[in-house]
């Protein structure tokens, strides 16, 4: 059984086709960091909702932009996406014989790029903006004041109930392409892969060497532009591509803590978490003065300590937090100055009336 699904973790050393553990961590890789920046971006803005406001309220409008930079500065130079390019992967065209020789300095076809740019930055984008349309459209059918037979409620009331079968629809091609990669059907693992045209490979010994041999060419060769359009196209160029590559390193210094995150704010570790650092219930005070009698606690803790009577108009003292009968309480309190239980120094002030919901 161990030697029948050996090929699922390893490859001999001629293969290029990368294990179905290494396509899937790298697309679990950016799908981890939009809810962990996210989570960021929120308790920025809640700490400072005048500078950092229009962080959350634009957050998918200006990730999709930032994506965008970094995916096409990333693709042309490396043949690859983010996620891809960090564990070792690069594009090929499919179909193309040249294309497994082709180093990955060399980058993608225009068609391929092109393609693979779009389906890289548009799709998560969207898909977004569709699940929060859902999940605003349930909200509004719970909650709406648009008569039962206006044709909109018939509308959004069908495409909710449309909705589900259709996500299912596209989770199950997504794992039936998956399941195909594993048994060696198929030339890729995601049906994206196929729209963009492309396949995933590892990268060679001579990748690296060529993708290292083009860096420092690229730094060696930059020249002062001489005309005011050219010092401009260089300006916003380095702009850009200083923008990229600080996401780039950022993204793959702090990946494991942007990975921490968003496991530490999930909601199903939630109350794993809350279990955790939760603190335990403090004992009750103990009785102070020990020379005096004190009436013991009954059992039931509906019953009043003072007249032994099931409470009436519960009274909690605030010095020791027992719960007493509010006349008995106020005529011990105002007799004595102190708690009847454990003896603490208390006054009039100290007595809070309890209300329960159904009162």
């Amino acid at each position: 059984m161990a030697e029948h699904g050996a090929h699922l973790t390893a490859a001999s050393a001629s293969d290029d086709r990368p294990s179905i553990f290494e396509v899937v961590a790298q697309d679990s890789l950016m799908s981890a960091v939009r809810p962990a920046l996210q989570h960021v971006v929120k308790v920025l803005a809640e700490s400072n909702p005048s500078r950092y406001g229009f962080l959350w309220r634009w957050f998918d409008e200006i990730y999709t932009l930032l994506d965008l930079l970094l995916q096409q500065h990333i693709l042309s130079r490396c043949s690859a996406s983010f996620s891809e390019n960090f564990y070792g992967l690069k594009r090929i065209a499919v179909g193309d014989s040249k294309g497994l020789h082709q180093l990955a300095s060399a980058g993608l076809p225009k068609k391929q790029h092109w393609k693979s740019l779009l389906l890289l930055v548009l799709v998560p984008y969207l898909k977004t903006k569709l699940e929060k349309l859902v999940s605003s459209l349930r909200e509004e059918d719970e909650y709406s004041i648009h008569p039962p037979s206006s044709s909109w409620k018939r509308f959004y009331r069908a495409f909710l109930a449309a909705y589900p079968f259709v996500n299912m629809a596209w989770e199950g091609w997504f794992l039936s392409q998956q399941l195909c990669y594993i048994l060696g059907k198929a030339q890729h693992h995601s049906p994206l892969l196929g729209l963009a045209g492309v396949r995933l490979v590892r990268l060679t010994a001579e990748d690296i060497q060529a993708l290292e041999q083009k860096l420092a060419v690229a730094t060696a060769s930059q020249q002062p532009a001489h005309s005011i359009k050219e010092q401009v196209q260089s300006a916003v160029k380095k702009a850009l591509g200083g923008v990229a590559v600080s996401l780039s390193t950022s993204l793959s210094v702090g990946m494991f803590f942007l990975q921490f995150l968003d496991w530490w704010y999930s909601s199903e570790n939630q109350e794993t978490i809350k279990s955790l650092t939760v603190l335990p219930t403090p004992p009750p005070p103990i009785h102070l003065d020990h020379g005096t009698g004190s009436p013991l606690l009954p059992k039931l803790k509906t019953v009043c300590p003072l007249c032994r009577k099931i409470r009436a108009n519960d009274t909690v003292l605030s010095t020791s937090g027992f719960v007493f009968c509010y006349r008995c309480v106020y005529t011990y309190v105002k007799t004595h100055q102190r708690c009847p239980i454990t003896g603490y120094a208390t006054e009039l002030q100290h007595l809070v009336k309890l209300y329960s919901p159904e009162s």
